[in-house]
């Protein structure tokens, strides 16, 4: 299966720039795959680039996760993220997602210094 990067999801999800987008639905045609990787970068750039808000940030991973042409890589984590993304104010989707992958792997606490996200069970404040 071919995969996408961040570049391509963005291009599909904000339809900027219309050859580009074009290309991207085409290349993923009925199916592509998404890694962790790839969606934590496209979150980011969606929201720092593209100053989306938050709101914008979970419904782009909701599309993702319900989207039958991408595949994500362990989509349980991505709704595990998502879910800790949605009720923690001030938390970053990538943080989200590290620590999502961490309980999986049973790699807990997840050490951080981010206050906010050390409200998270499943971390711990350094």
């Amino acid at each position: 299966m071919k995969a996408v990067d961040a570049n391509v999801l963005v291009r599909i999800f904000t339809e900027d720039d219309q050859r580009q987008s074009k290309l991207a639905k085409a290349f993923v045609g009925t199916q592509a795959w998404v890694s962790h990787i790839a969606l934590v970068e496209t979150i980011w750039v969606l929201g720092t680039v593209y100053e989306r808000p938050k709101a914008d940030l979970v419904r782009a991973v909701e599309v993702t996760l319900k989207n039958e042409a991408l595949v994500l890589q362990e989509p349980e984590i991505v709704s595990a993220a998502l879910s800790l993304f949605k009720t923690h104010t001030g938390v970053a989707f990538s943080d989200c997602m590290i620590l999502a992958v961490s309980k999986k792997a049973g790699h807990t606490p997840l050490g951080t210094f981010d206050t906010k996200l050390a409200k998270i069970d499943g971390t711990a404040l350094i």
